[in-house]
């Protein structure tokens, strides 16, 4: 396994994950409206020199992705003027529980030590287990939960 930059060529392979991220939160996010949805500039993000997209790659085929990207809080009480926030985490399912998501990790938050950065967020869905429990192992604590209600 290898794990490198995404380029512009892997742009249709990513766009699939992203619609396997979606189709994995749907059951976890009852507002998502039907139909496909994009959650990420995938190009603009590849382009950025703010940002980071990885993707893993075994036997030339890309199992995994996901990204970091510079952040300002968008407050003034923050103790952190910027953060890596973490996204677009995805591996093929047939490859789920061999630490690729790990590899992918590792790398991002060493690029956001690169770039200065003490503080990397990420969100996932309080009642994905998994995900929580994947992160909680890298070195994640949960920060705040965001509650609704629908009327």
């Amino acid at each position: 396994m290898i794990t490198r930059e995404a380029t512009e060529q892997d742009l249709k392979v990513l766009l699939e994950f992203e619609q396997g991220i979606v189709l994995a939160e749907r059951p976890f996010n009852s507002t998502l409206r039907d139909g496909e949805i994009h959650y990420y500039d995938l190009l603009q993000l590849i382009k950025s020199e703010d940002s980071l997209v990885l993707v893993t790659e075994e036997n030339n085929e890309i199992i995994a992705s996901g990204y970091a990207r510079v952040k300002e809080p968008g407050n003034d009480y923050s103790n952190f003027d910027r953060y890596a926030y973490l996204g677009f985490m995805y591996v093929k399912p047939e490859h789920r529980g061999k630490g690729v998501n790990k590899l992918i990790l590792d790398e991002l938050i060493n690029w956001s030590k690169s770039k200065g950065l003490s503080e990397i967020r990420l969100d996932v869905y309080s009642q994905n287990e998994s995900a929580v429990k994947a992160y909680e192992k890298a070195g994640f604590d949960s920060l705040l939960v965001t509650m609704r209600m629908k009327t």
